[in-house]
């Protein structure tokens, strides 16, 4: 199949493996995939083991349902309690725990809740309910961020007075900026998002190899894509080199997708957003402008949220950093399993813990 197996070839891959371990020798290296969909992909590939042991890779804050912050999660809850209100999500936010509920708890009492595969579908659900509150919980990066406009924009068109945004969209690479800053994170170089990358292209990341001198390579998902990508960053760290390449070339633009770029700066502006386990990161969130702030949630229905707690014993925040490893948490395969998550990077396909769970196993694997 174009586009797929040629990526997925086993002798591409063996040779890269070779060329990542000739080039890297023996000096240690830790690199960083950004993308949750890269750890996935990463473990279920097996590409670890095709790796020299002196080279590591951390998982970062790639997942857009982990970073969410337990107060997005608990105000979210308190809206779904209103009367007359419909919330409208993505399913991989309803197992998602806030403080004492979640969204899927919530539902089986009775609150109206309901799952979309498009922000469309989420448009559809506010006009067939005139008299109903809708509330669309807009979780993602840059990949999403466009779709979000782009139903704004369409409730705008339609004149939808029941139709709301509560946006929790947030932005990459001032969360690079972060990453870079974190003490005790030695990270040499970063895989950074396919997806995302799509969107806004490879300029906006420049920075961290100009500012920083930490190389970074745009990749794509399928192994071959990933060993190359690795390979191209070892390459740039052994040459003493920091530039942003582009791997996901059938993809990925410098300049990104324009009308995209276009749907963002027409509808949302940057702000200061809190990051699970890293805290507010300055400009790294999306909020609505002021000609569209009648589709704003916050701005518009006021809400009683209860004082926000985070799980005692959980290290998501820790693992969301490249801190620490998921086995490293005392909750792991024993508390805190894909049934009964007790954070959220148990819960989402991209998570750390649930990658770790489900391809590493139970017990505790080699670092």
């Amino acid at each position: 199949m174009k586009y797929i197996d040629e990526f997925r070839n086993n002798q591409l891959a063996q040779s890269l493996a070779k060329k990542i371990k000739e080039t890297v020798k023996d000096r240690k290296t830790t690199l960083m995939e950004v993308c949750g969909t890269h750890t996935v992909a990463i473990f279920r590939s097996g590409i670890k083991s095709l790796l020299p042991e002196n080279l590591g890779l951390l998982s970062g804050p790639g997942c857009p349902v982990c970073v969410t912050p337990n107060y997005y999660l608990d105000k979210a809850i308190a809206y779904a309690r209103l009367k007359d209100t419909i919330i409208v999500t993505f399913g991989d936010m309803l197992r998602v725990p806030g403080s004492s509920s979640s969204l899927e708890k919530e539902r089986a009492n009775g609150c109206d809740i309901r799952v979309v595969y498009s922000t469309l579908e989420a448009l559809e659900i506010a006009q067939d309910n005139p008299a109903k509150k809708v509330i669309f919980l807009a979780v993602g990066f840059e990949t999403t961020s466009p779709t979000t406009a782009v139903v704004i924009l369409k409730a705008r068109e339609h004149n939808l007075k029941n139709f709301f945004v509560f946006s929790g969209h947030k932005l990459i690479p001032p969360a690079l900026e972060a990453l870079v800053n974190i003490i005790g994170l030695r990270v040499e170089g970063f895989l950074l998002p396919g997806h995302v990358s799509t969107i806004i292209g490879s300029r906006p990341y420049e920075f961290v190899a100009e500012k920083y001198k930490v190389p970074g390579v745009i990749a794509g998902f399928e192994p071959v894509d990933i060993l190359q990508a690795i390979y191209m960053l070892v390459k740039q760290i052994i040459e003493g080199k920091a530039k942003v390449e582009i791997q996901y070339t059938r993809s990925v633009k410098e300049e990104g997708n324009p009308k995209a770029k276009k749907l963002l700066d027409e509808v949302f502006w940057a702000t200061g957003s809190n990051w699970r386990g890293i805290g507010v990161i300055p400009l790294s969130g999306y909020f609505l402008k002021d000609g569209y702030r009648q589709f704003d949630v916050e701005e518009n229905i006021s809400v009683e949220v209860e004082v926000t707690q985070d799980k005692t014993g959980c290290i998501c925040g820790d693992v969301l950093q490249g801190l620490k490893k998921p086995y490293e948490c005392p909750l792991f395969a024993k508390v805190c399993t894909p049934e009964e998550p007790v954070g959220a990077c148990m819960v989402s396909s991209e998570g750390t813990c649930a990658a770790y769970y489900k391809y590493a196993g139970v017990h505790r694997p080699s670092p």
